[in-house]
């Protein structure tokens, strides 16, 4: 990739994005721990950059549709972090009235229109999402976002071939973290991975360090460009490593010691940190800002901890009415 790198002050804001993120998940998880998080939740920790560079490319009314492991992408999305945790609190004044929790927040105000707890779910919705955007004639794009585990389900075939064969405004962005849950994907995957399967189907495809901010703001600018200019559907194959088990509970007791830490020892925020001052940001100034993102985190946490649960009564409302199921479903 030959598009330019940005200089220390275009990084520094996607450097606290970053932040923003990962404080946001270190503090998730102590709710989890502190049982105010019902459910699994799936820790974004060590995939930031990927977020954060594609996302940098969007305007608040193009889409975007998640995954289970969807707290990084609504973030950068411009989602608020107050009723984003106040939604895993499951409380009444989170983004979806606390009834989404972790697996399945949304908020269509930034365009994010959903995280989906099933593997590979939201691609063809992201499909489906495009196909109606390219209908109305509009120059918005779709990004969807899923891991290497979805690359082996049939949504992953459907949803690519649709948005090659319809010629749709969507960006897929595979984050390649090198495991499927707590399986090592390529003991599961043939082939050259999700990448090749792209090329194959005809998507034009970007291979790119997921780690690295820099290549991954470039490979965003790329795509979009390519997207909204009406020349199809693209595919990022972004490679990461996720810091933490699948889920804020597992240990990773399965994984590799060695190989943990030698990607630990790459965590892409401490080196873009050290990129930042070595080409001339203060580091009294980035200490301020980073404390402002943490503050930012906190507040956020303690807002959603002195909120109100939902009446019961809620249970009944934002149901569909399907009829009554002794005479028929439909």
């Amino acid at each position: 990739m030959n598009a330019a790198q940005p200089g220390p002050d275009g990084l520094i804001d996607g450097y606290l994005t970053m932040l923003r993120i990962r404080e946001f998940e270190l503090a998730a998880i102590r709710a989890h721990g502190e049982k105010l998080v019902h459910g699994t939740l799936h820790p974004y920790i060590g995939q930031e950059a990927i977020a954060t560079g594609m996302c940098a490319h969007l305007r608040q009314d193009d889409l975007m549709l998640s995954t289970h492991r969807g707290h990084g992408h609504c973030i950068a999305k411009g989602a608020p972090l107050a009723p984003m945790m106040s939604e895993l609190f499951g409380r009444e004044n989170g983004l979806c009235g606390g009834k989404g929790g972790s697996m399945h927040v949304a908020d269509f105000s930034v365009g994010m229109l959903g995280a989906n707890g099933v593997v590979g779910a939201n691609i063809v919705l992201a499909a489906g999402a495009a196909h109606e955007v390219k209908r109305r004639g509009e120059d918005r794009v779709v990004v969807c976002f899923f891991g290497d585990g979805a690359v082996n389900r049939g949504p992953f075939l459907e949803g690519l071939n649709w948005a090659q064969v319809f010629d749709l405004p969507v960006i897929f962005v595979c984050e390649d973290n090198q495991h499927s849950a707590s399986t090592r994907t390529s003991t599961m995957t043939g082939g050259e991975g999700g990448g090749a399967r792209a090329r194959s189907i005809g998507l034009t495809t970007i291979d790119v360090d997921g780690n690295s901010l820099p290549d991954m703001l470039a490979a965003g600018k790329e795509a979009v460009s390519i997207v909204r200019s009406g020349q199809g559907p693209v595919f990022i194959h972004a490679r990461t490593f996720r810091v933490t088990g699948h889920t804020a509970t597992d240990l990773a007791q399965w994984r590799d010691t060695e190989e943990v830490e030698r990607h630990a020892a790459a965590d892409p925020l401490p080196l873009l940190r050290a990129r930042i001052l070595s080409e001339g940001h203060r580091e009294d100034e980035l200490l301020a800002e980073e404390r402002r993102v943490r503050t930012d985190v906190q507040l956020a946490y303690d807002k959603a901890l002195a909120s109100a649960l939902p009446p019961a009564t809620r249970a009944f409302e934002d149901v569909q009415v399907t009829g009554n199921p002794q005479i028929g479903a439909f």
